[in-house]
């Protein structure tokens, strides 16, 4: 989430799952024969041998630092294993660490090419895929990545890992040791379009490392990948870096050509934004994407900006915008009642707080994959309908109308119009008056809390929270530290938290774990609403069975059209662009790759420019 409100959820675990790359699919192809990549309902951009992808710079140079805060980091950590629900994993373990199978290609939508395995070949019935290793593949340590790594990693994180990873892999049988250099994957159910990426897109855990590590516990000892970079010195908390491995078995092939070129990625943490952007002005940061849109607006007016030191750049990104909002918690009684959450939407003032917290900087977040072709508008096409039609007595009636939006305000902070179809919608629902306090039907005070860790947050909900009182209800905000906030997270301890997730260009399976019924009992999953609907599982199966873009299309904005006519959420506010401001001391290739930023992957350190900064 791009403001102060949102949960920064340990995408360090999951986000860290390379979950870009992970979710994507093969669709309706046949393979039937070993390919070096894998691609999403149709060719891949790259042909075999291509040289390197086109958004790097194959001669950029390596060398010198980067320190800068991770996107989705937490304010702290107090592990490496970063595969566990248990604990919080330090930012860019996945990333770095650690080597895929298959590697993204960041200027397609959901294309993968060979890194540990030379070629993938799936099975006409695209019942197993089969990846043949690079012989020359090797851990850390110079020991080979073998057939039996694969077996290992797949069978622990099935059995011990976050249950992320058992939604998405739980269709994955078998995995087998053909030989040392050539692994089978088996799968079972229906849902089998996606699982050869997802395959692919898996981090290759060393066997051997987990002989004296166990699995399913934190530790801090520097864990043994096969990636470009290792862990350097680190202080628990409150930094860690990352050092280039000079030895990395890969450095040289097309696929890594011009990417990870800093000698030194050092990710700081901080418990206040504040504090981070202090520490950027102060040069104790190199680099720092802003999510503030007052920050961005009014916070970098500085010398260092005016006289070209430090310079603020806008990418965009192609990317969809993803689920932004104040997600319901539905397991609670007091929310099950589809008008209550409906009523919760009309008190929020979008349009107020956009104007007078955020400078206009945002547009409103409408759809659970806003910024896509899967967000529904307007009525059914003909072929949602026939969707949703053989599911119409389980549907509210309309589903079939209009796609549900949030209403807009006159931007006064407390539209008596909004305010008034809140208190009708509560009422309606047994939510009554009495001495200026709503009640709940079974007589209890209407209460609702808004569970926050940053108390820059309370600037965004104090309006809201002002309009709730309004309406009679006992609205408050409660600020924990890091670990509580994490820990009434995973467990659903919570009435309303915000936070953002990321879609897919081609979701599958996933979303399960967003919206499925089994997750919405699953500790630690991201179903944060409780949402618990077969038809909504039903749709979530035909997203993740389409095969073609045009059935993902339809399947999506179904599934989309139910979830809006649900009122799960608040939805809060987008904008299809990364800010960044950063000191001058760094370069990048002439191309951006449209489904990431670059800086990580494919920027590098210019000395010409960091000696300018010293002497200036």
């Amino acid at each position: 989430m791009k403001s102060a409100t949102c949960s920064r959820i340990a995408v360090s675990k999951i986000a860290g799952l390379a979950i870009a790359g992970m979710l994507a699919a093969i669709g309706g192809l046949a393979i039937a024969e070993p390919v070096h990549g894998l691609s999403v309902f149709g060719d891949l951009k790259y042909k075999p041998g291509f040289a390197h992808f086109d958004y790097v710079n194959p001669r950029a140079p390596k060398g010198g630092k980067l320190v800068t805060i991770g996107t989705q980091a937490l304010d702290t950590f107090d592990s490496f294993n970063a595969f566990i629900l248990k604990g919080d994993a330090a930012q860019g373990i996945l990333e770095l660490v650690y080597d895929p199978l298959m590697t993204r290609a960041t200027d397609e939508p959901d294309a993968m090419y060979g890194l540990i395995a030379e070629s993938a070949d799936v099975a006409a019935d695209k019942r197993s895929v089969t990846f043949k290793l690079r012989a020359e593949a090797k851990f850390a340590d110079g020991t080979p990545v073998t057939a039996e790594d694969c077996v290992f990693t797949l069978g622990a994180l099935k059995q011990k890992g976050h249950p992320m990873y058992g939604s998405v892999l739980r269709n994955i049988a078998t995995a087998t040791a053909i030989d040392a250099h050539t692994v089978k994957y088996n799968f079972t159910g229906d849902e089998l379009r996606d699982l050869p990426v997802v395959i692919a897109s898996m981090p290759v855990l060393p066997k051997a490392f987990y002989d004296t590590h166990k699995f399913e516990e934190t530790w801090l000892d520097r864990p043994l990948g096969s990636g470009p970079y290792k862990i350097g010195d680190y202080n628990q908390g409150t930094s860690v870096s990352f050092v280039r491995r000079s030895d990395y078995w890969a450095k040289d092939l097309n696929v890594m050509r011009g990417r990870f070129n800093f000698d030194e990625i050092r990710y700081d943490y901080f418990r206040l934004r504040t504090a981070a952007v202090q520490a950027l002005k102060a040069g104790l940061l190199d680099l720092r994407e802003e999510f503030t849109s007052k920050e961005w607006a009014t916070g970098y007016d500085i010398a260092q900006v005016r006289d070209g030191r430090m310079l603020l750049k806008t990418l965009p990104d192609q990317n969809p915008s993803g689920t932004q909002g104040f997600w319901i918690n539905t397991r609670r009684t007091k929310f099950s009642d589809v008008r209550v959450r409906q009523a919760l939407d009309y008190a929020f003032d979008f349009e107020w707080a956009n104007k007078h917290l955020f400078y206009n900087a945002y547009k409103r977040t409408e759809s659970f994959f806003e910024n896509s072709a899967l967000k529904a508008v307007g009525a059914p096409s003909s072929g949602e309908t026939s969707l949703l039609e053989p599911l119409r007595d389980k549907l509210a009636q309309d589903v079939f109308g209009e796609a549900a939006l949030p209403p807009i305000s006159d931007g006064s902070g407390s539209d008596r119009r909004m305010m008034s179809e809140a208190g009708r919608l509560l009422t309606g629902a047994g939510y009554a008056i009495k001495d200026g306090k709503r009640y709940t039907p079974s007589g209890e005070i209407f209460a609702v809390e808004f569970l926050i860790q940053d108390p820059s947050s309370e600037r965004i909900l104090g309006g809201f929270v002002r309009n709730l009182e309004r309406l009679g209800i006992a609205a408050s905000v409660r600020i924990v530290d890091e670990a509580q906030y994490q820990r009434r997270m995973k467990s659903f301890d919570y009435d309303m938290i915000g936070s953002r997730f990321s879609m897919q260009m081609t979701p599958g399976p996933e979303l399960q774990n967003f919206f499925g019924s089994a997750a919405a009992a699953s500790e630690g999953s991201y179903n944060l609403a409780g949402i618990k609907d077969p038809v909504i599982d039903q749709l979530i199966q035909r997203v993740a069975t389409a095969e073609s873009r045009a059935q993902l299309q339809t399947a999506g904005r179904a599934l989309d059209r139910v979830l809006r006519a649900g009122h799960y959420w608040v939805p809060n506010w987008y904008k299809a662009a990364h800010t960044i401001a950063f000191w001058d001391k760094f370069n990048w290739p002439d191309k951006q790759p449209p489904f990431d930023t670059g800086v990580i992957d494919t920027w590098w350190y210019d000395k010409e420019k960091a000696a300018k900064l010293v002497t200036n």
